[in-house]
């Protein structure tokens, strides 16, 4: 009796200890299951500034892009073209949009979507248009600018992020609009009666007409002029007061990327840029990434609105900078 008890005792201990060792890999299973899928959704691609720099070029190659020009409209369907290559959701919005000097602007707003299912969206902006003069120059004030800094860095940035976005699917939707008919604002020396709001006419209009009446994003990052050497970013005025918190997720992040001295942790003044129609108007919660030089009377980029502002402005380690700063944010998002 003695020994079927133990016996008996012996298949009990067996089993049980069967069922502890099955359960323990189903456990260990489940939480390595959960750590690649954890690996996996946070890994982020690498930018590519040589990508992003050609961008750039190619855009500055077909000269100064303001509206109603040759140039405007030959980077208008390179533009397009570009981002069917990395996403088949493309929407050219279309309008004619009137400047402070009465002129009737025919302008491009061209928008590009990515994991277009997802409800869980962000946005990135940037202006692809260039100044019509050279308002801030000592000559040529009358000439068009080629806008490589002003117009082209954060285009170039966006394109690059858009093929990345092709190629590592997010685990959020993503948008990219590229506004057109920021530039045209009205000179402070001009002979025309003042018009309000004369700058960011494409944004303005999105703002007021989005591509999709229900669109909308949880936060919206605004490029401005984010191609010079040495560029400082500082966290804007207007983006605090909007975006504090989608603020706060930029920088650190930019900081936890090794790019801290690119993205400085000092507040400055607010100014009126596209972000501002954003947040007035489309009720986006968004942030400006945009240059800021203590150094110039008007604390932009020391090439704003001058002919300088050309090739020679761009630098590669800038554009990696504000661009895996961006694919590090989106890559991370939940």
């Amino acid at each position: 009796m003695k020994n079927s008890f133990r016996c008996l005792l012996l298949v009990v201990c067996c089993l049980v200890l069967s069922i502890l060792s099955c359960t323990n890999e189903t456990i260990n299973n489940s939480q390595e299951k959960n750590k690649s899928q954890t690996s996996t959704q946070i890994k982020v691609p690498s930018f590519n500034e040589d990508s992003a720099y050609t961008y750039v070029a190619k855009q500055v190659a077909f000269g100064p892009r303001v509206p109603n020009s040759k140039g405007h409209g030959e980077c208008a369907l390179y533009l397009e073209n570009t981002l069917k290559r990395f996403t088949s959701h493309v929407i050219v919005q279309q309008a004619e949009l009137t400047a402070f000097d009465t002129k009737k602007l025919k302008s491009k707003n061209i928008i590009a979507s990515f994991n277009a299912d997802s409800k869980n969206r962000i946005v990135l902006f940037g202006h692809w248009d260039t100044r019509p003069f050279a308002d801030q120059d000592n000559k040529d004030k009358e000439i068009p600018i080629e806008g490589a800094n002003d117009g082209g860095s954060e285009v170039g940035v966006l394109l690059e992020v858009a093929r990345n976005l092709a190629i590592t699917k997010p685990s959020i939707g993503v948008d990219i609009i590229l506004f057109d008919a920021e530039d045209y604002g009205q000179p402070e020396d001009s002979k025309f009666p003042p018009m309000q709001d004369s700058y960011c006419l494409g944004s303005q209009y999105w703002a007021a007409h989005k591509h999709d009446p229900k669109y909308f994003a949880k936060y919206g990052i605004l490029l401005d002029m984010v191609g010079a050497k040495n560029a400082q970013f500082t966290m804007e005025g207007g983006s605090v007061e909007y975006a504090g918190d989608v603020v706060k997720k930029v920088w650190n992040t930019a900081a936890q990327a090794g790019y801290s001295d690119y993205f400085i942790f000092n507040q400055t003044r607010a100014i009126t840029d596209d972000h501002y129609y954003v947040n007035q108007l489309a009720q986006i919660p968004t942030i400006d990434i945009i240059e800021y030089n203590p150094q110039t009377p008007s604390n932009f980029s020391a090439t704003w609105h001058t002919h300088k502002d050309n090739m020679d402005a761009i630098d590669k380690n800038t554009l990696k900078a504000v661009g895996q700063t961006l694919l590090e944010v989106i890559y991370k998002e939940k």
